[in-house]
């Protein structure tokens, strides 16, 4: 056995006795152990750490108990403290992962293994406030936040339902974190809930820190560029996932959810698109995946025409690019690789730095570097301008992964580009598509609805048809109940009043 295998096994291994514990515990100076007696004469200790627990909770609703009460037992201590919560254990595995969770264990003697434990912690929680990744103009301004038992109270606001089924799961050698998975028992899959569980029960990991290391160990490629898991910050989307049937995946200390099964088509679907009429939401949802498509192909495209096809130019096209090019030492290529190193390190830049800071970097920095590039022959403006447009065309899509993956996948384009011209693109993309047909999402088709081919899960793919039309569930996530409502009663109901009059 290695050292560091040794040393793993040490962290894993559960404390035998009380004792152990309390040695664990007291090397941290926030740790509070002391012994009480009462007016009766009576003595107890307690113990806590004091960052974990409510300090005004425990003095005026704990300590005058138990100062001033009359007590043999530790039954007759849980009766007179008004907490719901308490429990008499002699576990020192669940004593120690109370203590953590902000419980407060009381003993009558330091020898005795058994004990009360009161919860009593201390809830510091950041408000409510608006969504900054997933930002609508219209629908509710809430986001989730740390908190899971906040986050759990947005989602049952939303589902006032017996039905909304959580489970819990704690996670993590070290953080031992919780973890929640939500579905509707009546609507979801159980092959569906049972992956994830599973999946989740199964991840060996000292640390989960976020949501996000959830998604990358739970996902069916983990090599794939692309997400195969849909994440995001808002509770009416999670709501809505949940409704039709998917399942839901929230973790303590994370403000951003993950549903699924997903399909590659919703992460271009931004959750406004269902506050706004049919018509405007589907040509949205157009213009977004021709962003998608010329983000990619458009930079890749210039460099192949120009450096194999050009012949492929229109003659008065292509005399303003001679004109635009006449001064520049370096191929396409180099300009091209140039100008996307150079908006993605401005991005980059803005993301780390303070938001007005970042925002400042961001605008003045572009202005001035490619001011600058064109004026010192580097680059063209064309080029200049067509870079920017993809770069702007990135940042169109409402899922931030995915925005991540078109500007990661962009140069592999480009490369194969000049090394084969409008070949190599063709090439690469039969790469990527046969790549997107093989990958799952947690065993449900990744490409569905286009392939395989299902005319049902059209109505809400590149369109968002109008809801009375929408009423079966996505046959893709295989729901114990595929319909939403009866399309009979609907047309009854949108008869007019005028055709029950004889």
């Amino acid at each position: 056995m290695t050292k560091s295998n040794k040393v793993s096994d040490d962290l894993r291994r559960p404390k035998e006795s009380l004792s152990e514990v309390f040695r664990a515990c007291e090397k941290s100076q926030d740790f509070v152990r002391h012994t009480l007696t009462t007016q009766y004469e009576q003595t107890f200790t307690y113990t806590f750490f004091e960052t974990m627990v409510d300090g005004q909770l425990f003095k005026e609703q704990i300590l005058p108990v138990l100062q001033k009460g009359s007590f043999s037992t530790l039954r007759d201590v849980k009766s007179l403290i008004p907490i719901e919560d308490t429990e008499i254990s002699a576990d020192p595995i669940e004593i120690e992962k109370r203590l953590i969770s902000g419980y407060i264990f009381i003993q009558f003697e330091k020898a005795d293994p058994y004990g009360l434990l009161l919860r009593a912690p201390s809830v510091e929680r950041r408000a409510v406030t608006v969504p900054e990744v997933e930002y609508s103009v219209l629908g509710p301004k809430e986001s989730f936040v740390e908190n899971l038992d906040v986050n759990l109270h947005l989602l049952r606001r939303r589902l006032k339902i017996a039905e909304l089924t959580v489970e819990n799961i704690t996670v993590g050698s070290l953080t031992n974190t919780r973890v929640s998975v939500l579905y509707l028992s009546h609507i979801a899959n159980s092959e569906n809930v049972n992956t994830v569980l599973q999946r989740i029960r199964d991840i060996d990991y000292d640390e989960i820190i976020d949501s996000s290391y959830i998604n990358q160990m739970i996902e069916d490629n983990k090599h794939s560029p692309f997400p195969q898991l849909l994440d995001t910050e808002r509770p009416d989307r999670v709501a809505s996932e949940l409704s039709r049937g998917k399942v839901a995946v929230l973790v303590d200390g994370s403000p951003t959810a993950i549903t699924t099964p997903t399909r590659f088509i919703e992460f271009f679907s931004a959750f406004e698109d269902y506050y706004l009429s049919w018509h405007i939401a589907s040509i949205y949802r157009l213009i977004r995946l021709f962003a998608v498509l010329f983000s990619i192909f458009a930079t890749s495209l210039y460099v192949a025409v120009l450096t194999y096809h050009t012949e492929l130019i229109p003659m008065d096209l292509l005399s303003t690019l001679v004109i635009s090019r006449e001064d520049i030492p370096f191929p396409p290529i180099i300009e091209a690789l140039f100008l996307e190193l150079t908006i993605d390190l401005l991005r980059e830049a803005g993301a780390r730095l303070p938001s007005k800071v970042g925002q400042t970097i961001g605008i003045v920095g572009g202005i001035v570097i490619g001011t600058a590039a064109v004026e010192a022959s580097l680059t063209s403006n064309i080029l200049l301008i067509v870079v920017a447009l993809s770069a702007l065309a990135s940042f169109a899509t409402p899922i931030y992964r995915i925005g991540n993956t078109i500007r990661l996948i962009r140069f592999p384009f480009l490369i194969f580009a000049q090394i084969w011209g409008i070949i190599g693109i063709t090439i690469l993309s039969m790469f990527m598509i046969i790549h997107l047909l093989t990958l799952k999402s947690i065993g449900r088709p990744y490409l569905e609805p286009i392939f395989p081919p299902r005319s049902n899960d059209l109505r809400d793919a590149f369109f968002r048809l109008p809801f009375s039309l929408q009423f079966k569930r996505s046959t893709y996530v295989q729901p114990e109940h595929g319909k939403r409502f009866s399309i009979r009663e609907l047309l009854n109901k949108n008869e007019d009043i005028d055709e029950h009059i004889d």
